[in-house]
């Protein structure tokens, strides 16, 4: 098996001739069929009518006013949510350009849940055809919340949801399709078990070594470079690096809020603790293969990436920081 990540529903898309992602009829009854959406028995006929007529016609204008006579406060809350996501999406030629937007405007109240699943579906776009397992798990960071564990002195990676327990709540209609137990045993990729990454990853149940100098931080440098490239039409070279003091940041992109405030600290000369600087668990350089591309004040020099835990052992990765924080003259979409 070589497909994965199914769950982010990659396979109801089309593919424009620049490579992006356009949204079709299957992808956006998707969204229908979730649980918040469906209507259930008590439902109002306002709220059936509605449901009725976008699974017939999924990209039908609906104005404010039909969601304002469903009856039940909490579905009219749902339906706002969704059809401002879902016009955002037609909006655009692409979901790559949706996301970028989205990324350069704010989200305008459009839920961190549809949003990452964008990045879901981006992703398992930017990633086609990658055969290292490592870099599919890596890239999980983008869209899913990390616990992070030291382990016989190796600092491991394992999915928030799944260790917590609240795993089996499907995100999206498509899991419950997949047959996706709700139990999971978390295993730790290796070499020996990598091969089944694709078969279970839609489980998220594989944890990471982000140990500094071992495959795993090298395997998210390789997974932003992807990302980069995709979305911005930049190529670039991200090598992963195993200390964070003397680095000169000229630039540097923050991959969360603690990493961003941990390299405001030090741009500003402010002293670090051993504590904060415990925080950081991954430091990368990134160059641009065409110097040019980078603005005038870098010259050449790097921009540094920083990757950083939260006091709560978590890591909240914010790949939208890679799309609106890097020093580039020009930024184009994948159309």
């Amino acid at each position: 098996m070589t497909d994965f990540w199914l769950s982010c529903g990659h396979h109801l898309l089309d593919r424009e001739d620049g490579g992006g992602l356009a949204v079709t009829d299957e992808f956006l009854k998707v969204y229908l069929a979730r649980p918040e959406l469906t209507p259930p028995a008590q439902a109002c006929a306002a709220e059936r009518a509605l449901h009725s007529a976008l699974f017939a016609n999924p990209r039908r204008h609906v104005d404010a006013s039909a969601i304002a006579t469903i009856e039940d406060a909490d579905a009219r809350e749902n339906w706002r949510l969704l059809i401002a996501f879902r016009d955002h999406m037609l909006r655009h030629k692409t979901l790559e350009s949706a996301y970028i937007e989205l990324c350069r405007k704010g989200p305008s109240g459009i839920p961190p849940l549809f949003i990452n699943q964008l990045v879901h579906a981006i992703l398992r776009n930017a990633l086609d055809g990658v055969a290292d397992a490592r870099v599919l798990r890596a890239a999980e960071l983008f869209f899913r919340v990390q616990r992070v564990t030291l382990h016989e002195g190796s600092l491991i990676v394992a999915d928030e949801e799944t260790v917590g327990g609240t795993g089996g709540a499907p995100l999206s209609p498509l899991v419950s399709m997949l047959g996706i137990p709700a139990e999971a045993n978390i295993d730790v990729l290796n070499e020996e078990n990598a091969p089944g990454y694709w078969e279970r990853s839609d489980r998220f149940d594989m944890a990471l070594d982000l140990t500094a100098g071992r495959a795993g931080l090298d395997a998210l440098a390789e997974a932003m470079r992807r990302w980069i490239t995709h979305l911005l039409g930049v190529g670039v070279t991200i090598d992963a690096l195993t200390e964070l003091r003397n680095a000169p940041l000229t630039w540097y992109v923050g991959l969360d809020a603690e990493a961003t405030r941990i390299g405001d600290l030090i741009w500003h000369g402010r002293e670090i603790d051993e504590a904060t600087m415990a925080q950081v668990v991954g430091l990368f350089r990134l160059t641009f293969d065409d110097p040019m591309l980078g603005l005038d004040r870098m010259r050449g020099e790097p921009a540094y990436l920083i990757l950083a835990v939260t006091p709560d052992n978590l890591i909240r990765m914010k790949p939208q920081n890679l799309v609106t924080g890097l020093p580039v003259k020009h930024l184009e979409a994948v159309g």
